[in-house]
């Protein structure tokens, strides 16, 4: 399966932001072994709120700009890769599961409106070929969000 294209086909087929990024959550993880939870936290004044997402539920609805890898992403904008949480200091943790975890901006027009969180069982499982799909993904994301007429800070 070629997951970038039935992202691609995800987003342009979806009645609302919201269908559309469940799609994306849900291809991400079906597609791709070692996506066991796949989320859109999206920018809300100075937090990230959890939008849609697929995977086990979580406690972490509301996360401030500096906490944890989503915080420390959301705070500097840039994208996180940790290959193993337990040596990190800021880490949230979710689930006893998880092992990983690669945190990426999105951005509209500058300005980050959003994160995709993505969360593996494994250690060391993201590699640069993840990073740059990833990317992508979030490009189409913005773009659609966008496109919906849904403002920059929440679906």
């Amino acid at each position: 399966m070629d997951v970038l294209k039935e992202v691609e086909n995800a987003l342009s087929s979806a009645e609302s932001p919201e269908t559309a990024l469940r799609s994306v959550c849900t291809l991400l993880r079906e597609g791709v072994e070692h996506y066991d939870w796949v989320g859109f936290y999206m920018v809300e004044g100075d937090e990230l709120v959890l939008g849609p997402y697929s995977g086990a539920p979580t406690e972490h609805v509301r996360i401030g700009f500096g906490e944890g890898i989503c915080g420390q992403a959301a705070e500097t904008g840039n994208v996180f890769v940790v290959q193993d949480v337990s040596k990190e200091s800021n880490y949230l943790s979710c689930s006893p599961d998880v092992r990983s975890e690669i945190v990426l901006p999105i951005y509209d027009d500058g300005e980050i409106i959003g994160e995709l969180d993505i969360d593996s069982h494994r250690i060391s499982p993201f590699g640069d070929e993840d990073r740059k799909m990833l990317e992508k993904v979030c490009s189409m994301v913005a773009k659609t969000v966008r496109r919906c007429g849904n403002g920059k800070k929440h679906i």
